[in-house]
C-alpha cells in the first residue's frame, strides 16, 4: 500500500506537517469522552479557553494517554514514573517528514506496509515513534535502548496493543559507546533510522533547564522536581551533549552503508548543524538533507543522510520500495 504526497508539501500556519493530525487545538471534549482521566485535569484558562496545567506531569501524561488512544487506537499506554512523556505532535511531525523523506526515493508516494523497516535508536519507555509509524504507515520498528526498563516499558506497551505487538522489537544495547553494533544483525536491512538524541551534556544542565520550564510555566521547582525532571539519565544527558551524540553516530553509520538507506537524528540546536554537516562530510555521504520543523513557537529540524550511490540506491528501490 501508498500513499500519494499532496503537491503543496508546506507545512500549514502553525508550521507542522499538513498529514499532522495534531495541527489543531485540542478538543477536550472529544479527548476527555476517550479518555475519562483527562477529564479531571481539565479547566478554562485565564483567556477562557480549555486547557490542563502543563506543569502537571500527571496532567501531561494523562494527555498523551488521550491523545494515543483516540489517533492511534491504543487500547494502553503507561510509562514509569521519571521517565520521559513526549510531546505527540512533535513526535508525528517527524515521523511524516520522516516519510516524506521515503517518498522522494518512490515517485513522492510514501512507502507502506510492514516491509518498510525502522531502526528507532534510543527508543525510550513511552514507544511513541512505532506507534505513530505503525498506525499512520504500517511500518514495522525494531527499537535499541541502552536501559532495560525502558525496554520492558516500550515491549509492555506493544504487547497490550496487537496490532502494535506484531510490528514491534525491542533490543537492549548492551554498550552505550554503540548505535548500531550489537543491535543491527548480520545481513539484515533498514528502510529508516530515527533518532532523538539526549539534548543535555550533564544532569546539571538537565536540572537547570527543567527549573526554567518551570519558572515559564509560572511556577517553582521543587527538589522532587529537578531531582525526577520528566526523563531518566540515559534520555535527558550524554557526555558532550547532543552534537557529541550525533557525531559518533555518523561516524558509525559508516560501517552500515549497505545495511540501512536513510540514517536520520533531530538536531534541537540549529547552531550545531554546521559542525554535523562538517561529521557527514568525513564519512562521504552521497546525499544529506535538512529539514527544517515547527511546533507553534518551538523550532527544530530533521538531519538525514545516505550512503547509497545511484546503482545501489536503484536496486534498493526496485527490491523493496516498488514491490
Amino acid at each position: 500500500m501508498s500513499e500519494t504526497i499532496p503537491e503543496d508539501k508546506k507545512s500549514s500556519k502553525d508550521g507542522m506537517h499538513p498529514r499532522n493530525p495534531h495541527r489543531q487545538s485540542y478538543d477536550f471534549a472529544l479527548l476527555t469522552k476517550v479518555s475519562p482521566e483527562l477529564k479531571q485535569f481539565v479547566s478554562l484558562n485565564k483567556m477562557g479557553v480549555e486547557s490542563i496545567p502543563f506543569a502537571n506531569p500527571a496532567a501531561v501524561k494523562a494527555l498523551n494517554s488521550a491523545l494515543l488512544k483516540h489517533y492511534y487506537d491504543l487500547n494502553f499506554w503507561d510509562i514509569p514514573e521519571g521517565y520521559l512523556c513526549p510531546p505527540i505532535p512533535g513526535r508525528a511531525d517527524y515521523i511524516h517528514h520522516a516519510a516524506d523523506l521515503l517518498a522522494s526515493n518512490h515517485r513522492g508516494i510514501v512507502p507502506k506496509g510492514a516491509t518498510i523497516r525502522v531502526l528507532d535508536i534510543g527508543v525510550g519507555a513511552n514507544v511513541v515513534y512505532p506507534i505513530i509509524g505503525h498506525k499512520e504507515y504500517g511500518w514495522s520498528f525494531v527499537g535499541s535502548d541502552v536501559d532495560p526498563i525502558a525496554l520492558e516499558s516500550a515491549s509492555k506497551i506493544a504487547s497490550m496493543n496487537p496490532s502494535l505487538g506484531e510490528a514491534f522489537e525491542a533490543r537492549l544495547q548492551k554498550n552505550p559507546s554503540h548505535f548500531f553494533k550489537g543491535i543491527v544483525k548480520a545481513e539484515e536491512e533498514f528502510d529508516l533510522v530515527i533518532c532523538n538524541p539526549p539534548f543535555y551534556s550533564t544532569s546539571d544542565d538537565a536540572a537547570q533547564a527543567v527549573e526554567r520550564k518551570w519558572k515559564n510555566l509560572g511556577r517553582i521547582a521543587t527538589e522532587k522536581d529537578t531531582r525526577n525532571f520528566g526523563g531518566n539519565q540515559t534520555e535527558l544527558f550524554y557526555p558532550g551533549g547532543e552534537l557529541a551524540f550525533i557525531s559518533k553516530m555518523i561516524a558509525e553509520s559508516f560501517f552500515y552503508a549497505r545495511q540501512c538507506y536513510w540514517f536520520t537524528s533531530l538536531v534541537s540546536r540549529g547552531e550545531q548543524l554546521h559542525a554535523i554537516h562538517k561529521a557527514l562530510k568525513k564519512v562521504r555521504t552521497t546525499d544529506v538533507k535538512t529539514i527544517h520543523m515547527s511546533q507553534g513557537q518551538k523550532s527544530s529540524r530533521l538531519i538525514a543522510w545516505t550512503f547509497m550511490e545511484p546503482e545501489k540506491a536503484r536496486e534498493w528501490q526496485e527490491r523493496k520500495f516498488w514491490t
